[in-house]
């Protein structure tokens, strides 16, 4: 699995996880109602400088991570260009990519295990309804942890068709990334199983935290 949080430390590093998650859930919920394309272009500005503020390797850095959303992006405005309506898909992309590069710099600048200790805080006022919070915890742990990773794998098949094949990348790939993330699947679920479950998992986590160095 791939760690999408940056070592090399920045002030927004320092800043609290619920804090940065409060902001962009914020910053989501004004830009999506715009729909004006200079003002959804404006917003991004400010993305842009917090990534040019932690550094040149930062940013660097936090542009490879986003080439998957570019080209989702650049397929969504090559199909709003064909129906005719520009403007909107501009505005689409554009929200696109600002949250989705706000977010980035969320996991980028916090650790995995902050995330989660914040999303199972959120969740226990659902523990009343037979939601167990370490488990919504997890489960959104993982995908932060699989997601690179799958996108990854996405970018291998297609390389590796695009070298056997001189015809477009086929539909038919689907299938082995599928049955590729079934099988991350299971394996995580074997693993738990091996320590005991989620439950127990924590316990050994909290007693490896607390024994003497």
């Amino acid at each position: 699995m791939l760690s999408l949080t940056v070592e090399q430390r920045s002030w927004m590093h320092r800043l609290p996880v619920w804090l940065k998650l409060l902001l962009l859930c914020l910053f989501t919920l004004v830009l999506w109602p715009l729909a004006d394309w200079r003002l959804l272009l404006a917003s991004c500005l400010p993305v842009v400088l917090l990534y040019a503020s932690a550094g040149r390797y930062f940013a660097k850095l936090g542009a490879q991570r986003l080439k998957p959303v570019v080209y989702l992006v650049a397929i969504i405005f090559i199909y709003q260009v064909v129906t005719g309506r520009i403007e909107e898909g501009l505005a689409i992309c554009l929200k696109i990519i600002a949250t989705v590069s706000l977010a980035n710099l969320v996991t980028m600048t916090s650790r995995l295990d902050d995330m989660m200790a914040v999303i199972e805080t959120l969740a226990k006022p659902f523990h009343a309804l037979g939601l167990p919070p370490r488990a919504l915890g997890f489960a959104m742990g993982l995908v932060i942890r699989f997601t690179p990773l799958f996108l990854q794998r996405g970018t291998q098949l297609n390389q590796a068709w695009r070298a056997r094949s001189p015809r477009r990348t086929s539909p038919r790939l689907l299938v082995p990334l599928a049955l590729s993330a079934i099988d991350d699947a299971d394996r995580v679920a074997e693993a738990l199983k091996a320590r005991g479950g989620l439950q127990n998992t924590k316990t050994k986590e909290t007693q490896s935290d607390s024994a003497p160095q």
